[in-house]
């Protein structure tokens, strides 16, 4: 009967060994190979995209670098700025002080000796306004020589007419506005931009008219009035202060109403013994209506320019017509035919913007 071995523990042990060993070889076999595949699955495309969205970072890095360098100088000239204005209020405290302590110093300066000089100053300063607004209102009548092309109008001249639409439309710019104005009270709707533009107008004519010549002041909407009640067909002396005076305050007290005619405007040009030579037409638009109101409530373009046509046949032959042509919506063939009137005329045409004059 053979023998049998003995068990030991060692052998055992050394074939756990070996078993781990082999498999600690394997497992890095593995690891290593699905690295390499990984590593292999990664393109050249792949690795240049990566490389230009690093390029990108980098340039907006630099971009937002600059800039805020840029913002850091901008405060630092402001702050300087405010330094310096700091400086200069601390000055001007020190120098105030300086005198208020001098001025105390003094035995010759008084509280009521600087009053008194207030006073006086006070007095020469509204002196000083008074004169200027006497010499402002002498310059308005007298005019301003001859100044005769500013903005292109012609403002020469032995007899001026001025002929200015009262209409209802001079009111405001557009159809809804003046609709609106009209539902208002009289005062309100003389305080209207447009009016007063309007005003101003008038007053800038009569301030550059030649101190020698004469002037009427025509307002027109469905009848024709002289500005001064009584002078109609007459001439007014430009240097005449009362006069002047007269005309603007009725004229103020005036508000815009009715419809427009022209033709109206254009036949009371006859009215004077001695014609005149030189018109201003100040108006926004064509007319409305002819010598007898219209008879529908409504007119269109094309009636309207039949009716300017008509008025031009009214219109005395040689006498050089200006037009100021104010703004006014839903009129697109005013401008043209108004051009036209002064063209033909040899007068001249403006569309004066919102702060003329």
């Amino acid at each position: 009967m053979a023998r049998k071995r003995k068990f030991s523990t060692s052998n055992l042990s050394f074939l756990d060994i070996m078993s781990c060993g082999f498999g600690a070889v394997a497992l890095i076999f593995l690891i290593l190979k699905h690295d390499i595949d990984n590593r292999q699955n990664i393109t050249p495309n792949d690795l240049q995209a990566e490389a230009n969205l690093l390029n990108d970072d980098i340039r907006t890095a630099e971009a937002l670098k600059v800039r805020a360098k840029n913002t850091l100088s901008e405060l630092d000239q402001e702050l300087l700025k405010a330094q310096g204005l700091a400086r200069r209020i601390n000055d001007d405290i020190l120098a105030a002080r300086t005198r208020l302590d001098q001025l105390s110093e003094n035995d010759d300066v008084t509280v009521e000796q600087l009053k008194l000089e207030i006073q006086t100053l006070q007095a020469q300063k509204k002196a000083l306004e008074e004169d200027q607004k006497q010499g402002d209102d002498l310059r308005s009548i007298s005019g301003q020589g001859d100044r005769q092309y500013l903005t292109g109008l012609k403002l020469t001249g032995q007899r001026i007419l001025i002929l200015l639409d009262v209409s209802g439309s001079m009111l405001d710019e557009s159809l809804i506005n003046i609709i609106r104005r009209r539902n208002m009270p009289q005062a309100q709707q003389r305080q209207a931009a447009k009016w007063q533009r309007t005003l101003a107008t008038v007053e800038w004519l009569l301030a550059k008219f030649p101190a020698q010549s004469q002037y009427q002041l025509y307002t027109f909407n469905t009848e024709v009035k002289a500005s001064i009640p009584g002078t109609k067909g007459k001439w007014l002396d430009v240097s005449n202060k009362d006069q002047y005076q007269q005309a603007m305050t009725s004229l103020r007290s005036l508000t815009p109403a009715k419809g427009t005619s022209l033709e109206k405007a254009f036949i009371s040009m006859s009215g004077f013994e001695q014609r005149p030579d030189n018109v201003f037409l100040i108006t926004d638009g064509l007319p409305t209506q002819g010598i007898r109101p219209p008879r529908g409530n409504t007119i269109d373009g094309n009636a309207r320019l039949k009716l300017f046509n008509q008025a031009l046949q009214r219109l005395p032959r040689g006498i050089p017509v200006n037009v100021i042509l104010e703004p006014m919506e839903g009129d697109p063939m005013a401008a043209a035919a108004l051009w036209q009137l002064a063209q033909r005329s040899k007068g001249a045409f403006m569309s004066p913007s919102k702060d003329w004059p």
